[in-house]
């Protein structure tokens, strides 16, 4: 079987709201194409994102709370609870089709949080799962949440690992489960290059789904055409 061809784009600081209305339009090509499929890795501004399984008492702070530090609010057709994006802490969105071969959600998420395990490994960070709970933990706390929405197989949203992120914003809403949040900063005592991170994520994020980066099946024809002219 020929390998599909992933996308990934690397968008820096980026409005929630503009994000997903990216992901959709990318959701609507892979639906009708089904070849080339894409990885967004991006930072949100300060965000509040509110999913499918939230109450209404999930977000703590105040209106006047949420004006003075600058938090948005967006409620998300994602599965989960409440959730926190901000500055330092990398966002990935996959836009890919689970068809036909990978038609089962949960493996889908379980191969997620197998991808930020092993990135993790790469940072001398011991991760793991806990039964029953969805996301990434560590002895410290939870530094990965993941909520994704599918239709017609086609995924969209996606996982938030903490990387430099200020924790101090999970205050102001009850996360997931409520269980406690950490960061790869606060394990490993410094700064990352949130570059050198996405890195790991992207080959990692290739292995676990078999996808080969748009242009090298173009590059690998050219140099076979080369050599026999």
């Amino acid at each position: 079987m020929q390998k599909r061809e992933l996308e990934v784009r690397r968008l820096g600081r980026i409005g929630y709201a503009e994000a997903l209305e990216l992901q959709k339009q990318l959701e609507t090509g892979v639906i009708r194409e089904r070849r080339t499929e894409y990885l967004l890795l991006l930072e949100h501004p300060h965000t509040f994102t509110i999913g499918r399984r939230a109450k209404q008492d999930g977000v703590l702070a105040t209106a006047e709370i949420l004006r003075t530090q600058g938090i948005e609010v967006h409620e998300t057709d994602r599965g989960g609870k409440v959730t926190y994006h901000g500055i330092g802490q990398i966002v990935g969105y996959p836009i890919i089709s689970l068809s036909p071969d990978r038609e089962d959600v949960h493996k889908y998420v379980r191969d997620l949080e197998e991808v930020i395990i092993r990135a993790m490994a790469d940072f001398d960070i011991a991760a793991f799962r806990i039964e029953g709970l969805t996301g990434v933990h560590t002895a410290d706390g939870k530094i990965a949440a993941i909520g994704v929405h599918i239709k017609r197989w086609v995924t969209t949203h996606g996982f938030a690992l903490n990387v430099n992120t200020d924790l101090s914003y999970y205050n102001w809403i009850i996360a997931c489960e409520g269980e406690p949040v950490t960061s790869m900063e606060k394990i490993l005592g410094r700064e990352l290059d949130l570059k050198e991170v996405e890195d790991r994520l992207e080959a990692h994020f290739r292995a676990a789904f078999d996808l080969e980066n748009v242009g090298e099946r173009a590059n690998a024809e050219t140099l076979t055409v080369s050599a026999m002219s």
